[in-house]
């Protein structure tokens, strides 16, 4: 924390930008390592050049001075008005009339606390300055990457043993039957609402699941995942637990496959993240699908499941070393069945690193894929 901190302080002082100004959310817990859920209190965290201060209710100060490095922590009782505090600290800080980086997910409530309080200031976003700083993940962050990929690994290979004692389960009770195993094997809660999409349920990409029977020869979309250490694993795969899957799913399958095979090799230092997105597309489109492919190839991983760099036709981002990211095209035929296959990979030195191991194929089979 004591080295994000500091590069943090450094890009303040090159930026065009006097301080960031963060509330709890995982800006605030990238740089301080306090992790908590938003509130009505008032609690910031200023970070300029050269000074971070807390502004917090008084029942946070031992747990601020246990859990961050930051020493600096100015307190207010409930009864108080905070902002008569937050307008003392502008004042010592000399940002007043500075422009201030706010945190993206601040309430609306303080921004318009922090307008009326400085009035002369003005505004922009915390990922004008933090997205270059968190785009890039550390060993540390990598392997808890690795391991909630693991376990969600691990799970994916369970739940497809089950065969046809997945028929008649519900897409609800399977989606529960993921949570509990995803637990039990060590993650510390998901990482988003699991997707249960058996049959044409499936071909809604954001379907997460309800009460319909799961049917021999559906094909059923799994998109899951848990949280190791504050960052989670993302990754999904379309199976058919039992029967002969409908005319056309098995080609499609294919293609599929074929586009994120794809996309995987093109993945590099260098190469703009545009470009992943057209190697996936470039198969699908000469399989006769890409119609079919309706959502962006994948998104960037790290302490949010979906941050930078989106991989995205029109995203020119060159992509270097230690970033993280999904690649998980689909095919979705309305009223038919959906099919997404997702990975998430790090970009290495030579090319990527996959992160997921659990079999890629629609087949009800146990074991590891290359």
């Amino acid at each position: 924390m004591e080295r994000r901190l500091a590069r943090a302080h450094d890009r303040i002082q090159d930026a065009p930008a006097d301080a960031l100004v963060l509330f709890p959310s995982t800006n605030l817990a990238y740089l301080s390592g306090f992790d908590e859920e938003p509130m009505e209190r008032h609690l910031f965290l200023f970070v300029t050049a050269d000074e971070a201060v807390f502004l917090a209710p008084t029942m946070y100060d031992t747990q601020l001075a246990a859990e961050t490095p930051v020493s600096s922590i100015r307190t207010w009782d409930d009864g108080d008005d905070p902002t008569t505090l937050l307008a003392t600290l502008g004042d010592e800080l000399g940002i007043e009339s500075g422009h201030l980086l706010v945190d993206d997910r601040m309430w609306a409530r303080f921004t318009q606390d922090l307008r009326e309080t400085f009035p002369e200031a003005t505004f922009g976003l915390a990922s004008q300055l933090l997205n270059d700083l968190r785009i890039r993940k550390d060993e540390r962050e990598l392997d808890h990457l690795r391991a909630a990929a693991t376990v969600a690994d691990d799970v994916s290979t369970a739940i497809r043993s089950l065969g046809a004692d997945a028929i008649g389960l519900t897409e609800t009770e399977l989606a529960d039957e993921i949570e509990n195993r995803l637990s039990a094997a060590g993650g510390s809660s998901v990482s988003f609402e699991t997707v249960v999409g058996s049959g044409p349920n499936g071909a809604r990409p954001h379907h997460r699941h309800t009460d319909r029977t799961i049917q021999r020869g559906d094909p059923v979309v799994l998109d899951f995942g848990t949280v190791v250490e504050s960052y989670p694993s993302d990754q999904t795969r379309t199976v058919v637990f039992a029967g002969d899957p409908p005319a056309g799913f098995e080609d499609a399958h294919d293609a599929v496959l074929a586009a994120q095979k794809a996309a995987i090799r093109a993945v590099e230092p260098g190469i703009e993240a545009q470009a992943v997105d057209h190697a996936a597309r470039n198969v699908l489109d000469e399989r006769g699908y890409g119609d079919r492919f309706i959502h962006r190839t994948g998104h960037g991983v790290g302490l949010e499941v979906h941050e930078p760099p989106y991989i995205t036709d029109g995203n020119d981002r060159e992509l270097e070393p230690g970033m993280v990211f999904s690649i998980e095209p689909g095919v979705y035929l309305d009223d038919e069945f959906g099919i997404r296959i997702e990975d998430l990979v790090v970009v290495t030195d030579e090319g990527c690193e996959r992160l997921n191991r659990s079999p890629r194929t629609w087949e009800p089979v146990t074991g590891a894929d290359d």
